[in-house]
């Protein structure tokens, strides 16, 4: 197995590398990082998590061999667009997997659903907020958490993790691993390529005044648009036709009635999934 490493662009864009076999959570190892004052842009990477976080603090371990990594950042930004930077991660993430799994099959659908099969090269897309899919079946998952610094300035980590060799068993939805997909791919390749997308992905975002132009990427790669969606919101399930993204990075679901609903956090379902009840 490589060692991990940063290519040509992330080094001479000035990122940094703290690479591991095993650790407890990446995300951990970058909050450490910054109460020793951590200049930022530095990547943490490891083999295995056992002690990882996923959204609304959900338990997230991983064997080895699967990819975990976390970026810390210092962005010079208002603090209200820093929430978008998942997005900008969307986009990294998934240019990386498409750019290593070219050669991918899978004949699986959204969420399960039908209508969704082929026999072609498996297709990686975004699933709303930050999934990544192989047709269908969930790949990867980004997580961003956010602080304030002296002068209220914004520390961000975001982590990201990518089923290498398994995926979790147990799921209420589809989960694939690159091990499954029959690609000769490891953790530190998928590594290297998720650093240098980032770097282009951070460039189109430039310091916040690009979001339009990130979201209008991420768009072009969504899963489900046009698709029956069902989002559940602590309890609250919302059902409808999932029209778009919005350029505040809402999802809009689009009702019977014609009204349109914008849902700025939730777990999201589709096709047949987005019909039973929850």
């Amino acid at each position: 197995m490589r060692r991990f490493q940063l290519g040509p662009k992330a080094r001479s864009a000035g990122f940094r590398l703290n690479a591991y076999d095993s650790v407890g959570s990446t995300n951990s190892e970058a909050a450490a990082a910054i109460a020793t004052g951590d200049p930022g842009n530095c990547w943490f990477a490891a083999l295995q998590q056992t002690a990882g976080r996923g959204r609304r603090g959900r338990h997230w371990e991983t064997p080895h061999g699967n990819l975990a990594a976390s970026l810390l950042l210092r962005p010079d930004t208002d603090p209200a667009l820093t929430a978008t930077l998942g997005f900008v991660a969307g986009v990294a993430l998934n240019g990386a997997l498409a750019e290593v799994l070219p050669e991918a099959q899978m004949k699986t659908g959204i969420d399960g659903a039908d209508g969704f099969a082929n026999t072609g090269p498996a297709r990686i897309a975004l699933k709303w907020p930050n999934d990544v899919l192989a047709d269908g079946a969930k790949l990867a998952g980004i997580l961003l958490e956010a602080q304030s610094g002296a002068g209220g300035a914004p520390i961000i980590t975001i982590g990201f993790g990518v089923n290498v060799v398994a995926a979790p068993q147990g799921l209420p939805y589809p989960a694939v691993s690159v091990a499954e997909l029959n690609v000769a791919a490891d953790a530190a390749m998928i590594f290297e390529a998720l650093a240098e997308h980032w770097v282009d992905a951070y460039a189109l975002w430039n310091n916040g005044q690009g979001v339009k132009a990130v979201l209008a990427e991420w768009r072009q790669s969504a899963a489900g648009i046009g698709t029956d969606v069902a989002i559940n919101m602590d309890g609250r399930v919302v059902r409808g036709i999932f029209e778009t993204i919005d350029d505040a990075g809402r999802l809009i679901v689009r009702m019977d009635d014609g009204q349109r609903v914008p849902v700025a956090a939730g777990d999201v379902h589709f096709g047949t999934t987005a019909s039973i009840r929850m």
